[in-house]
């Protein structure tokens, strides 16, 4: 053990319940009841009282006190996707969405670039709109166009779920939602993880791809892979129906209102992404990064969606408004209501957190957990590098990929610092790879997977079977240049 870490009874309680956490993901159970007890616990193994009674009050205390740790931290990213959801919400009424995507269907020609345009959309929508609305929106459109000129529907499923699922959230490169989750329990800012999560999750996501696509094209020439023009696009084929219904309505119908900010909004959020890039190289001007680039990010979905509820209801919008945020509060807090438990344990790894959450002089579990280990690890750093994606892949099993982060922040910086290696390098590999996991695209559970699956017509334990090798071997590669950079 390190010299200079004395190991307490809540350092072990801390080590005992991450090794259930991980025990639980394997076993595909949900991880917020013994976040929520280990929590309780330590509250009441490091704050022990006179009475039994006063030692139960300040684990209670430490559990609600954790909780809002974590939300404080998490608040921001919950409030950015909620306004650019409810954003969304306001240009589906106009029928906006659809005319935004609609220009690319012409460039769908053969197969092979169907399968490209059809994930490259999805990676831009899923990048600005989150992977979830913006495959009910690329799906529903594209895919038919994808089949048309050939290609399979599962050809279609991988495409929308490497690009959408699994490269833009595991990058998440602009609103910056697993990032900031990373970042918060690493103790490292996010615009020094940015970079890393941006090149690895492009690494990862272009060697996935290129093979996937490779082997739908020769199961395509074998005979494997068919193209059924019966094929649905939905589950339910009376949604699907109607969806095309809507589709085809709002083509004919289009407004010049529709138009407009159907132009809008992808010039408004394009120029936002090239004034950020823009002024991080000028040395004239200060750069908009961190928390400064999803407020602006943030508050301009708030005017987007404005603009667009007045033009489409009028004075009626006032009312309207609201009903959009709502939605778009539903959205973000059904995602990261279970999150918040999670990262409340974890937190407490980190001593800055571990302060708030515990009291002045409190020590961060993880962090000394990891300086102890350390010894086990130093001058290792192809072990410790597959040995975070490894873990990474465990914690992403769950099926969210979000709930993996705060172990994934947390054990890179307290295995990563005490070994002396990048901790930037090693969490934004442990994202990326919990997030293409669980996000998911090897997780036949996982939302992103089944809503994929659902909008080609597939089965999602098939579209996983796709995957794997593609995304093994993407994360292979990553993992060999993480190590490089280290």
């Amino acid at each position: 053990m390190e010299e200079g870490v004395v190991m307490t009874s809540a350092h072990w309680i801390f080590l005992l319940v991450i090794i259930t956490i991980i025990l639980f993901m394997v076993f595909r159970r949900d991880v917020v009841l013994p976040s929520i007890l280990g929590i309780f616990i330590i509250g009441m193994v490091y704050n022990t009282k006179d009475s039994f009674i006063d030692t139960a009050i300040s684990g209670v205390q430490v559990l609600f006190t954790a909780f809002l740790n974590a939300g404080t931290e998490l608040l921001d990213i919950m409030l950015v996707i909620a306004m650019m959801v409810a954003m969304l919400k306001s240009l589906q009424n106009l029928g906006a969405d659809v005319l935004m995507i609609q220009p690319v269907k012409k460039l769908m020609k053969t197969p092979s670039t169907a399968f490209l345009i059809l994930g490259i959309t999805m990676y831009a929508a899923a990048t600005f709109f989150w992977p979830t609305p913006a495959v009910a929106l690329v799906g529903t459109v594209l895919i038919p166009i994808a089949m048309k000129v050939g290609l399979p529907a599962m050809g279609a499923a991988v495409s929308v779920n490497l690009m959408g699922h699994g490269m833009a959230l595991s990058g998440d490169v602009v609103i910056q939602g697993a990032t900031q989750l990373t970042s918060s329990s690493s103790g490292i800012d996010s615009t020094v993880l940015l970079p890393f999560t941006a090149l690895f999750s492009v690494i990862t996501g272009v060697v996935a791809v290129s093979i996937a696509l490779y082997s739908i094209k020769r199961d395509m020439k074998r005979g494997k892979l068919q193209v059924n023009t019966d094929d649905v696009i939905n589950v339910n084929k009376q949604e699907d129906k109607q969806a095309k219904e809507e589709i085809a309505a709002t083509a004919e119908k289009a407004t010049f209102r529709a138009k407009f900010l159907a132009i809008l909004v992808p010039v408004t959020l394009l120029g936002i992404v090239v004034t950020m890039i823009y002024r991080s190289f000028s040395p004239q001007l200060e750069p908009i990064q961190g928390g400064d680039a999803t407020a602006l990010l943030g508050g301009s979905a708030v005017i987007l969606l404005i603009i667009s509820t007045v033009l489409d209801k009028g004075s009626k919008s006032i009312e309207l408004i609201a009903n959009h945020i709502r939605e778009g509060f539903f959205f973000a807090i059904k995602i990261f209501a279970p999150i918040i438990p999670i990262a409340g344990f974890f937190f407490m790894g980190n001593p800055d957190h571990a302060e708030v959450i515990l009291g002045e002089g409190a020590p961060g579990f993880l962090f000394d957990i990891g300086t102890a280990a350390a010894p086990y690890f130093t001058g290792n750093d192809i072990f410790l590098s597959f040995g975070i994606v490894l873990v990474s892949m465990l914690a992403g099993m769950d099926g969210s990929g979000f709930s993996g982060l705060p172990l994934v922040g947390s054990l890179a910086a307290s295995l990563g610092g005490a070994a002396n290696v990048d901790v930037a390098v090693l969490a934004s590999l442990g994202q990326v790879a919990t997030i293409f996991t669980g996000g998911g695209t090897l997780a036949a559970w996982a939302f992103g997977v089944v809503a994929d699956a659902g909008i080609a017509g597939v089965k999602p334990i098939d579209l996983v079977r796709r995957n794997f090798i593609p995304v093994m071997c993407g994360l292979f590669v990553a993992t060999c240049v993480a190590i490089l950079l280290m």
